[in-house]
């Protein structure tokens, strides 16, 4: 049987213990963020997802063509690749919907929340000291439509960096500010 020798580093002998607590956190009692109540995306960033996927569509519908035409073995199966297309178009469509309706965002007062998801929903929190750095983008199509992306970069890397898409541009201008302001604050 192997024994275990425990020694003291010299770091205990200078650290009392007397006020030390290590509490356990009733988990029950934390507060959920599913209660608190999301924002949804502004409804031209509808219009701006089906822009997208009629440019996609009419690409994928042109390479059909062109695929049919020039290449006479697909002939006998024109039909069947129509119809697969247009089921593929009605899925995209159906799981854009679905995307654009879970998408959500919202502020509170030490953190900012991002859902979104097709069939798991994700939530992202990030708490507004690991906030770096914000950006404010408008596309083309987006600037016509009055929307702007404000993208939020951490301290946590890429991986913890979230793009809110499909907000009105004074709104997204304020955010912009609310978050600058947070981030003076902390320096």
């Amino acid at each position: 049987m192997d024994s275990v020798i425990f020694r003291k580093s010299p770091i205990q002998n200078q650290i009392p213990m007397e006020n030390f607590t290590n509490e356990t956190i009733d988990t029950t009692q934390l507060p959920r963020f599913e209660e608190v109540p999301f924002a949804p995306l502004h409804p031209n960033y509808w219009k701006l997802t089906l822009i997208h996927l009629f440019v996609l569509f009419l690409i994928l519908a042109a390479g059909l063509g062109f695929g049919i035409v020039f290449n006479n073995e697909l002939i006998p199966y024109q039909w069947n690749l129509i119809v697969a297309a247009a089921v593929l178009m009605l899925l995209v469509l159906m799981f854009s919907r679905i995307a654009f309706r879970k998408k959500g965002f919202a502020f509170r007062n030490h953190d900012v929340l991002f859902r979104s998801g097709i069939i798991a929903t994700n939530t992202i929190v990030i708490p507004y000291n690991r906030v770096q750095h914000v950006a404010l983008h408008e596309g083309f199509i987006s600037r016509y439509l009055g929307l702007a992306k404000i993208e939020i970069f951490t301290a946590g890397g890429s991986s913890s960096d979230i793009e809110i898409p499909g907000i009105e541009k004074i709104q997204a201008e304020n955010i912009k500010q609310l978050l600058m302001g947070k981030i003076q604050k902390q320096l």
